[in-house]
C-alpha cells in the first residue's frame, strides 16, 4: 500500500471515530433529563438509568466487566462512553451530560478540576498500570527494552503505533520513555497516531503497524498481540487513573457508583484485568 493511500484511510478512520463518538455522545445526552426541551413536572420520579460514565479507553474491557454486576444488583445501567482522555475532557468542559469522569493520568483530571467542573471531595485516584511494546502475536521481534535500543532499526519500513502524543496520555507516557531511552528522534517518523490507545492496539492487532506503545491492560485484553517488554517505570510519568463525580451531575447514584469502583469485587476484576490497585 502507498504511502498516499495509507494516510486516506487513516483519515477515513479518524473521520468515522469522530463521527461515531458524537454519535454516541447525542444519544447519551437524549437519553438524559434535563436535556430535553421540557423540563420534568414537579415530583417526577428520577430517571432510572444509570450515571453516565466517561472512561479513558485502555479501561473499556476491566469497566465494562466491572459496570455487569452493579447494574445486575441495582437494575440501572451505566452508559460508559469510552475515547482518549483528553476528548472527553473537552467533551465534559463544553458540556457534555457525564456524571462521572475517569481519566488515564492526573493531568486531564487536573485540567476539569482547575476549570472547577469536578465535584469537590470526590477526586480519588483508583490504580495504576505499565507501559509495553507489543507486536502482533505472530511476529517474534528480538528486542530488549534499554537505553538506546534500536526500535527504529527493527520497525524498518513499518510503523510503530502510539495514541496521539499531544495529548492523549498514553501517548504522552510513550513520548516520554522513548525521550528518556534516548531513541525519540529516530522513532519520531515510524509514529502512527490513533486517536486513543484501543485504536493504536488494533492496528497492532491487526497487522497494519509492525510495533505499538500501549498500556499492559490493553495487550492482556487482546490475544491478536503478544508483549515484546516493558518500559521502565523510571521513563515516563507514573500511569496513575484517577476518578471524579463532575460537578453538574445531578444523578444520585453517580457517588454510589464511584465507591462501587473500589470494592472487593471490582478490584478482583481490576487485578485479573493487569491494573495495580492503588492504597487510599
Amino acid at each position: 500500500m502507498c504511502p498516499k493511500t495509507s494516510l486516506t484511510i487513516a483519515a477515513t478512520r479518524r473521520g468515522l471515530a469522530v463521527l461515531a463518538f458524537g454519535l454516541v455522545i447525542a444519544a447519551v445526552t437524549l437519553s438524559r433529563p434535563g436535556f430535553a426541551e421540557q423540563p420534568a413536572a414537579a415530583g417526577q420520579k428520577a430517571t432510572t438509568k444509570g450515571p453516565v460514565v466517561f472512561a479513558a479507553a485502555s479501561m473499556k474491557t476491566a469497566l465494562d466487566a466491572v459496570a455487569a454486576p452493579w447494574a445486575a444488583e441495582t437494575g440501572k445501567t451505566p452508559p460508559i462512553v469510552y475515547a482518549s482522555s483528553a476528548v472527553l475532557a473537552k467533551q465534559i468542559e463544553q458540556g457534555a451530560p457525564a456524571d462521572i469522569f475517569i481519566s488515564a493520568d492526573l493531568n486531564w483530571m487536573d485540567y476539569l478540576d482547575k476549570a472547577k467542573l469536578i465535584r469537590p471531595g470526590t477526586r480519588q485516584n483508583l490504580f495504576g498500570n505499565a507501559l509495553v511494546l507489543i507486536e502482533p502475536a505472530d511476529a517474534s521481534a528480538a528486542l530488549t527494552i534499554a537505553p538506546g535500543f534500536d526500535l527504529a532499526g527493527a520497525t524498518g519500513d513499518g510503523k510503530v503505533a502510539v495514541c496521539t502524543i499531544a495529548s492523549c496520555p498514553g501517548g504522552i507516557y510513550a513520548k516520554q520513555a522513548l525521550d528518556a531511552l534516548g531513541i525519540w528522534a529516530k522513532v519520531e517518523p515510524k509514529l502512527a497516531q490513533a486517536d486513543n490507545i484501543r485504536n493504536a492496539l488494533n492496528l497492532v492487532s491487526r497487522g497494519e503497524a509492525k510495533f505499538g506503545i500501549v498500556y499492559a491492560t490493553d495487550a492482556k485484553a487482546e490475544p491478536k498481540v503478544k508483549v515484546v517488554g516493558i518500559f521502565p517505570e523510571s521513563s515516563h510519568s507514573p500511569i496513575v487513573y484517577p476518578v471524579a463525580v463532575v460537578d453538574a451531575s445531578k444523578n444520585p447514584d453517580a457517588a454510589r457508583f464511584v465507591a462501587y469502583l473500589s470494592s472487593q469485587a471490582a478490584n478482583k476484576i481490576w487485578t485479573e484485568q493487569g491494573f495495580t490497585i492503588l492504597s487510599k
